[in-house]
C-alpha cells in the first residue's frame, strides 16, 4: 500500500498556468483510464468521511486512490487509508486550495495505472478550490446543514463552479430543525440544471443515488 506525504513552498513557481496544467492533467488522466472527482467544501462538511463511506462501498469494483489536500498533518489521509486505500498527502503550507501543478507534482512518482478511480480531497476552503481546476472529471461541492441555511447565498461562484452539490449530514435534519429543501432551492435558483444529492455519509442515506450519478 503506497502512503505518500509531499510538503510543498507556495512561494515557488507552482501556480502559473492553472488552466494548461489541468489540461495536462486531464490528459494524463485519460491515458491512464482513470475516473477523477475533485471533492470540495469548506472544514467540517464531511469531506473525508463521504470519501470513506464510497471508498467502502467501491472498494470491490475499483482500486483507488486518494489524494489528501491539506495545510499541514496527515489526519485525513490516515482516516481513508485505514480502509486499505492508497493515499497521497499534499500539505500546501498556507495555500487555501489545491492547483493542477501540486496535483501532476505530486503524482510525478506514482503509477497511475495501478488504479482505476481517484478521489481528490480539496483542501478545507468553500472559494479558493473553485478557481482552480484540477483537470479532473467532475468537480463536487460538499455542503453541510450543519454550516447554516446561507452558504449557497453566499458562495454562488463555488456553485456555478462545480459539476455537482452533495448536502450532507442530512441525519441531523431535524434535530437541527433545517430545511434542506430550502438549500436544495437555492442550488437551484444558481443553477437548475446542477445535479442535488442529499447524503448521509454516517447513515449511508442517499449514497446509492450519488454513486449512479458518478456512474460508478
Amino acid at each position: 500500500m503506497t502512503d505518500k506525504t509531499v510538503s510543498i513552498d507556495i512561494r515557488k513557481d507552482l501556480f502559473g498556468a492553472n488552466e494548461a496544467a489541468a489540461s495536462i492533467n486531464a490528459d494524463i488522466f485519460r491515458k491512464h483510464g482513470l475516473k477523477t472527482f475533485d471533492i470540495m467544501g469548506s472544514v467540517g462538511t464531511g469531506k473525508t468521511l463521504l470519501i470513506e463511506s464510497l471508498c467502502i462501498r467501491l472498494a470491490g469494483k475499483y482500486r483507488i486512490l486518494m489524494v489528501a489536500g491539506d495545510l499541514a498533518t496527515t489526519i485525513d489521509a490516515d482516516r481513508v487509508a485505514s480502509h486499505g486505500v492508497d493515499t497521497v498527502q499534499i500539505n500546501t503550507g498556507t495555500a487555501c486550495h489545491l492547483d493542477a501543478r501540486m496535483v501532476r507534482y505530486a503524482l510525478r512518482e506514482i503509477d497511475l495505472g495501478k488504479y482505476q478511480l481517484m478521489f481528490i480531497e480539496n483542501v478545507g476552503n468553500l472559494i479558493c478550490p473553485a478557481g482552480y481546476p484540477l483537470g479532473v472529471d467532475k468537480k463536487i461541492v460538499v455542503l453541510s446543514i450543519t454550516e447554516g441555511p446561507y452558504m449557497v447565498k453566499k458562495h454562488p461562484l463555488t456553485i456555478k463552479r462545480s459539476d455537482m452539490v452533495v448536502i450532507n449530514k442530512i441525519d441531523l435534519a431535524d434535530v437541527l430543525e433545517f430545511d434542506v429543501d430550502a438549500l436544495v432551492n437555492d442550488v437551484r435558483e444558481v443553477d437548475a440544471k446542477l445535479q442535488v444529492f442529499k447524503v448521509s455519509s454516517k447513515t449511508g442515506d442517499g449514497l446509492d443515488e450519488l454513486i449512479d450519478a458518478l456512474e460508478l
